[in-house]
């Protein structure tokens, strides 16, 4: 297969936007396009589009052709929309990757964009439980918080995780956020603060949970000859794996503080990548809830099983430890657009790894890894280096 990388990235302010969602389309393809002087959308010739609610909050579907008439893109040979709940944007990019690397194509840009906040908060919330078995688990209740929280109240009773080390995970990526101009929460929070919070679904408190947002994010790959032609650093896509264990709460592990497809993704990503979990720099994972950001610790092997809490509370998924976590604020401080989530964690990526992330920087960085869940038992995973696998 040919070698994959990508060569530029751009991402939108995300929040409560008053921007449309082709005003967010606009946003996040231009400032991709402002990353790569070079290139002009007449270049490309695919685009993959992420985008999960548009239908309900957008009203408007046919995804991919309005925005490649949005952004000036003619797909030449590459035109599709993606939808996997959260993690759209991500399987975006393996459809990019996988036409590249098959010979398919040699330029294509994968967009996220989720325009969440429509018409009105009240049926924001009911879209959402859209994302989980509507008849048989959402329609009882069965929506992401309460089915998280399971998952914390498990990890609690069989390792002893404290409410408090679940605070920190929100601690630290409300002050990762506080350095991202982009993220939707701007002023970091202290732990008394997360302790303090709105009970969601126990223990779940409001600033260990992410918000509804609106959004964008754009990169673009690109074949080995164009990437080396555009770019002189170009970000190698080097492993990436995917599992699925089940759809409903009731067909997973009934140990819910297990997440084994998460596992299976990443040990794939690894022997693909051809490095251990010792080798990343920096990670950007699915911190729906607290509770996904410690399990992640875990399946990724960053550390122990049970050993999450412990983890967190020591500093070593922050600068300065084993691994920086979100270093752009997570989705917990940074938002989650849904379909653009896995886009802008690449894009986090492709900044890190070029050293262009200003005030953020991860020192040395040159491994970086993403993570998307859908549900607990969907997972998905892609590692980038400096360099080529």
């Amino acid at each position: 297969m040919k070698k994959v990388a990508l060569v530029g990235a751009g991402v939108s302010k995300f929040g409560v936007r008053k921007a449309s969602y082709r005003d967010l389309i606009w946003e996040a393809g231009k400032a991709c396009f402002d990353s790569i002087p070079a290139l002009k959308p007449k270049d490309l010739d695919g685009l993959v589009v992420g985008s999960v609610m548009p239908e309900r909050t957008a009203f408007q579907s046919h995804i991919s052709s309005l925005a490649a008439e949005a952004l000036g893109i003619r797909p030449s040979a590459l035109s599709a929309r993606t939808e996997h709940m959260c993690a759209s944007g991500t399987v975006g990019i393996r459809y990019a990757y996988a036409f590249i690397a098959a010979g398919l194509a040699d330029l294509v840009m994968v967009l996220g964009v989720e325009k969440l906040n429509q018409p009105s908060g009240d049926e924001a919330i009911l879209n959402m439980g859209t994302g989980v078995d509507r008849e048989w688990e959402a329609a009882f209740g069965l929506t992401a918080p309460p089915c998280f929280a399971l998952a914390a109240q498990r990890h609690m009773a069989a390792y002893g995780t404290t409410e408090e080390q679940l605070a920190l995970v929100g601690v630290k990526n409300h002050t990762h956020a506080a350095r991202n101009p982009n993220a939707h929460f701007n002023k970091g929070a202290t732990l008394e603060q997360v302790l303090g919070s709105r009970m969601i679904s126990s223990p779940l408190r409001l600033f260990m949970c992410s918000p509804i947002t609106d959004g964008g994010a754009a990169v673009i790959l690109a074949s080995e000859d164009r990437a080396r032609s555009l770019t002189d650093r170009p970000v190698w896509i080097r492993g990436t794996g995917q599992a699925l264990d089940g759809f409903q709460l009731t067909s997973l592990h009934e140990d819910y503080a297990h997440w084994p497809a998460l596992k299976r993704a990443a040990d794939a990503a690894y022997r693909m990548a051809g490095i251990t979990a010792a080798d990343v720099d920096l990670a950007e994972v699915h911190d729906c809830f607290s509770i996904a950001e410690m399990i992640a610790y875990e399946e990724l092997g960053f550390c122990k099983k049970g050993e999450a809490g412990a983890f967190a509370a020591a500093g070593r998924s922050d600068y300065g430890g084993d691994v920086v976590v979100n270093p752009r604020g997570g989705l917990i401080g940074c938002g989650h657009p849904l379909g653009a989530t896995g886009v802008a964690q690449a894009a986090e990526v492709f900044a890190q790894l070029r050293a262009e992330a200003g005030p953020r920087q991860v020192p040395d960085a040159a491994i970086g890894l993403t993570h998307n869940n859908s549900g607990m038992g969907e997972h998905v995973v892609m590692i980038y280096g400096r360099e080529p696998a």
